[in-house]
């Protein structure tokens, strides 16, 4: 691993860290509320985000394991769809722009630094197809929540899953099919992306993978 990814792990963790602080409060003391403010996708992926990088910035300092890349390649799905919906739909939306440099740290900075980590430091071993299968099992229970809180509360966190605008269900059904498929899209592509390049690595490095185990090559 270079041997400044871990300060940069750790900067770009208090980065986010702060706009989340910032953010929560404006929501704790605004007509968000704190219930509320946790019912954002974005603040669930850039919160997980935050957590990842610190550990992973405190085991390159420390030698300690670092996180395991099925986690690590989780939250690169979840804010690159946080970044590709907010920019092609949700940033319109004033509601959406309360603190515009809250929004551009965890809409695009993020996204763009968790997808930059994954480049840079691929995989140490190469995932399978499962692995990404179950990076879907987050987006979908929270869909299901938010829809049912969103029933009984009648509060949605996002216009396109708010069922009380124009096109009612079958709107919401279209709009959640265009993200579910952006997620099976993006989640395969950062899979292949990351073994792609770890294979390229270990072959650079003249190692090769066997199964699930990495094994140097002899002479």
């Amino acid at each position: 691993m270079h041997p400044w990814l871990a300060p940069a792990r750790l900067a770009v963790a208090a980065l986010a860290a702060v706009a989340l602080g910032f953010s929560g409060y404006h929501a704790a003391t605004g007509s968000t509320g704190v219930v509320n403010y946790f019912g954002y996708f974005t603040i669930l992926g850039n919160a997980a985000a935050v957590v990842v990088l610190a550990l992973g910035g405190l085991a390159g300092l420390t030698g300690r394991r670092p996180v395991p890349d099925p986690v690590r390649g989780a939250v690169v799905l979840y804010l690159v769809i946080t970044g590709l919906v907010y920019g092609t739909v949700l940033a319109k939306y004033p509601d959406q722009l309360t603190i515009p440099w809250v929004n551009d740290v965890l809409h695009r900075v993020m996204p763009l630094a968790v997808l930059a980590d994954w480049l840079i430091d691929p995989p140490a071993r190469r995932l399978r197809p499962g692995a990404g299968l179950w990076w879907l099992g987050l987006p979908l229970l929270y869909l299901g929540y938010t829809l049912l809180r969103g029933w009984a509360v009648d509060w949605y966190p996002y216009p396109f899953l708010d069922p009380g605008v124009h096109g009612g269900y079958r709107r919401v059904a279209g709009a959640c099919a265009l993200v579910a498929a952006a997620f099976v899209v993006v989640g395969a592509a950062i899979l292949a992306v990351g073994n792609a390049l770890a294979a390229r690595r270990d072959a650079r490095h003249g190692t090769v993978q066997r199964g699930r185990r990495a094994h140097a090559r002899t002479t």
